[in-house]
């Protein structure tokens, strides 16, 4: 099938590695291609790092969505929307005709999540995170089954308290008036001095060359946590009256 290219490039680690996510992949793509064979072992590193981490996400997005036990037309109208912003009209097709495929499976998203856990460095399970939260909001809220879910995942990822409160914060900001102190990961008592260096420190971590070897649609996804840090940061001096 022509134009999977964007998805798919040379190869697939967790295909070729199996596992759950290679089983729900190699189905998805089966049941597309129609017997076409594709290719696995071209890849170049990089380019399969990029890839597994796009089909994670796919597989970690179907999860979410049927969290609450069941998937409506509205939840792929949503998804769509989710995946044209992040990758453009073209990716997003691409990406939503494999999604549709693995929503018709049964996932077990503690073994996918295990699966994940051994083979993505930290900043790129955060920014996994970071795009599961940007999913379950896309339609305006995040329901309980899809916030619980995401915490599951995180969990399994073994993403700290602090940094999953800083994940989700953003989202919660009309709220929950402490989303700022809880985005730079520090107490509303903290001193001036504390809140600068959360800042730099929490900045240096969600900074978009953390994830530069994903490509650069995930970089740039990336760069939208590392402004709700600065807008964090900017709400905080405009509350204490910092300069």
């Amino acid at each position: 099938m022509a134009g999977f290219g964007k998805w798919l490039g040379g190869g697939l680690g967790f295909i070729l590695g199996g596992g759950p996510i290679g089983a729900i992949i190699g189905f998805a793509l089966g049941s597309m291609f129609d017997g076409t064979t594709v290719a696995k072992s071209s890849a170049s590193r990089a380019v399969t790092a990029q890839n597994d981490f796009k089909m994670s996400l796919l597989v970690l997005i179907a999860c979410v969505m049927k969290a609450d036990g069941r998937v409506q037309k509205s939840e792929l109208a949503v998804a769509k929307r989710f995946l044209v912003a992040n990758f453009g009209e073209e990716g997003a097709l691409e990406a939503l005709q494999i999604l549709k495929n693995i929503l018709e499976q049964e996932i077990d998203a503690s073994q996918v999540a295990m699966q994940i856990n051994q083979f993505m460095n930290y900043s790129a399970k955060l920014q996994l995170i970071h795009l599961l939260f940007e999913i379950a909001l896309a339609d305006g809220e995040v329901h309980p089954a899809e916030q619980d879910m995401i915490e599951r995942i995180a969990t399994i990822f073994r993403i700290s308290h602090p940094d999953f409160e800083s994940l989700k914060a953003p989202y919660f900001k009309n709220t929950d008036p402490s989303w700022a102190y809880k985005t730079l990961e520090i107490e509303p008592t903290a001193t001036e001095d504390e809140i600068k260096k959360a800042y730099r420190r929490m900045a240096m971590k969600f900074h978009p060359d953390k994830v530069h070897n994903l490509g650069d649609d995930l970089k740039k996804s990336a760069t939208e946590k590392f402004r709700s840090i600065n807008e964090a940061y900017e709400t905080i001096k405009k509350a204490k009256g910092m300069s």
